[in-house]
């Protein structure tokens, strides 16, 4: 019963001052919104689709497992080096970008398909032809330098990216995340105030915190 009780206090501390918990709110929200309207740039992701390259041996039709597994770390190692500079660096070059190797791997991600030598290698850009250039670009680039550091087979492209397509930005959460920071600001500042507040407001608040009986209540004629 006694924690029912206490129950109820907080639910009455907090409708007492629940104005303070739509004030935090509001203004929360209020400066996500501003935030996202003033950074909103719209982004395009390009995707190309790429196979690692395994030697065949001749007269042989169909990869053995063997093959299948070298092809997949294989595949491991060549999503670190597309984002090297000796990769990035000519890429740059060769499209005329104005960026460092730094700023480029920031801008892509290299994803292996499961237990397999399939990788997808996305660019995310502002400007949607760019990034589609860019995914077009690297697989020939990496290709010619894999071939040329660990003497390695390259890739082949299974499917070019055809254009960079917008990409849903995630504004609502993000003023969602700032609406419920805003409730716990005004829940915390709201038993903030409770706790620093000191005064004794009823006869339960004598019994509560001097821990003696009430004899007789003044009533209180302007109310």
């Amino acid at each position: 019963m006694e924690e029912s009780i206490d129950l109820r206090e907080y639910f009455t501390i907090i409708k007492k001052r629940f104005w303070i918990i739509i004030l935090t709110t509001a203004i929360s929200v209020g400066i996500s919104v501003i935030m996202v309207n003033l950074n909103k740039i719209q982004r395009y992701k390009a995707q190309t689709t790429l196979i690692v390259n395994v030697e065949n041996y001749e007269n042989q039709s169909m990869l053995t497992g063997y093959q299948i597994s070298e092809g997949e770390k294989l595949a491991s190692l060549y999503g670190e080096i597309i984002k090297s500079r000796s990769v990035l660096k000519p890429v740059i070059e060769k499209l005329n970008l104005e960026m460092s190797p730094q700023q480029l791997a920031g801008m892509i991600n290299v994803s292996q398909v499961e237990e397999t030598h399939i990788m997808n290698l996305s660019v995310t850009d502002t400007d949607p032809d760019r990034a589609k250039d860019i995914a077009n670009t690297i697989p020939g680039v990496f290709t010619e330098e894999v071939k040329r550091t660990i003497k390695a087979n390259g890739v082949e492209v299974l499917d070019e990216s055809l254009g960079g397509y917008p990409i849903a930005s995630n504004n609502s959460r993000k003023v969602a995340i700032a609406g419920v920071l805003g409730v716990m600001i005004g829940v915390f500042i709201i038993f903030l105030i409770e706790y620093l507040d000191n005064k004794v407001k009823t006869p339960q608040d004598m019994e509560k915190y001097f821990n003696i009986p009430v004899l007789g209540v003044i009533p209180n004629e302007n109310k």
